[in-house]
């Protein structure tokens, strides 16, 4: 049957051939194991493994996660992008910590329960941390099945999804399932990859659908194609005495509960070399007043591209002769930027060597 030679080849050369490390392999803690999956939801592993490294090192346990400052903990996150995973992994420590008394839950379906987390994860932590039989259906395991069964199914689509996860379903050892979806990945990652595949190499290249008929580069189908949308922001860093003015960002929008400098978001037919025509608007007269401000600098245009969108900014340096009134935003001394958790481009501006003077 070709799911049983499919599994026995797999789980052959994972004891055979597979040298793939990662801090959290093996691991049995459901914590960890759920900490893992958060940070790496749409995160490379690469860029992923300091960040594991330094949250737990910060919070060894998911009760110091839950005790510790919000603050804190986007700082931690800052340049992993999604915020709202950030988010839900807060909820979900303190939850846990709270009204489950530490103890991580231990069905699938509990841990399904749980804010950010989907099928996908909560069959990573069942299967990983308490050895239950439930396929984990990533990007990787999707892509193996798809050229290894030869299945032109779309995998963006609920067809596809149904098709695949019962074949996933259908291939899992039940034995021991930690150690086949932990091999299946691995697999997907480092002999069925998305461009270049070691198909030379490849164990189970006799059998693969895909490479006997030519579509390793065809497969898995995708019929969606992403349309991304660009946004352009004007940032002004408004110096009074020794602080920068910041606000926190609220709205369920992008960098949500980040900090960023005065900002305002401006038409795609903006003119970026025209600096001073940028600050003409209302909005900013009314913010600054007349007269209220000199202007120090400006930079070239930042970009920070995300998964649905690229956004654009440019950042005006002032030095401001009276406070500004309101609450919208606060000064912060420049030493204690530092300490706040800001979107990747706002970073890329204030740790570039050609602005360090202005700002510190």
């Amino acid at each position: 049957m070709q799911t049983r030679y499919f599994r026995d080849v797999l789980l052959d050369w994972n004891a055979r051939e597979n040298t793939r490390q990662m801090p959290w392999k093996g691991v049995k803690d459901p914590y960890k194991i759920w900490l893992s999956e958060i940070i790496l939801q749409q995160t490379r592993v690469e860029q992923g493994l300091a960040y594991y490294e330094r949250f737990v090192g910060a919070f060894p346990t998911i009760s110091d996660l839950a005790a510790a400052p919000d603050d804190r903990i986007f700082k931690l996150w800052e340049g992993l992008g999604y915020y709202s995973r950030c988010k839900n992994l807060i909820h979900t420590a303190r939850l846990v910590s709270e009204e489950k008394m530490g103890q991580f839950p231990d069905t699938y379906n509990d841990i399904l329960e749980l804010k950010g987390v989907g099928s996908y994860t909560a069959a990573a932590i069942a299967s990983f941390a308490y050895g239950l039989p439930h396929a984990v259906v990533d990007g990787n395991v999707l892509r193996v099945l798809s050229r290894f069964f030869g299945i032109a199914t779309p995998i963006d689509t609920t067809e596809g999804k149904t098709e695949l996860t019962g074949l996933a379903d259908r291939c899992l050892d039940r034995g021991d399932p930690a150690t086949y979806n932990q091999a299946l990945m691995d697999f997907g990652a480092v002999v069925c990859k998305p461009a270049s595949p070691v198909c030379g190499s490849c164990p189970l290249q006799s059998r693969c659908a895909a490479f006997r008929q030519d579509k390793v580069a065809l497969l898995p189908v995708k019929s969606k194609r992403m349309v991304r949308k660009d946004r352009f922001f004007l940032y002004v860093v408004a110096e009074y005495q020794d602080g920068i003015y910041v606000r926190q960002r609220t709205a369920k929008d992008i960098w949500q509960h980040l900090f960023e400098f005065i900002g305002h978001e401006l038409p795609a037919e903006t003119d970026w070399e025209d600096y001073t025509a940028l600050l003409e608007g209302a909005w900013f007269r009314e913010l600054l007043g007349k007269g209220s401000y000199t202007i120090l600098g400006a930079s070239p245009v930042y970009r920070q591209l995300l998964t649905h969108r690229q956004v654009k900014a440019r950042f005006i340096h002032l030095k401001l002769t009276r406070p500004l009134v309101g609450e919208a935003f606060k000064c912060v001394q420049k030493g204690e930027l530092s300490s706040l958790a800001f979107p990747r481009l706002l970073n890329d501006y204030l740790r570039a060597p050609v602005h360090a003077p202005q700002l510190f």
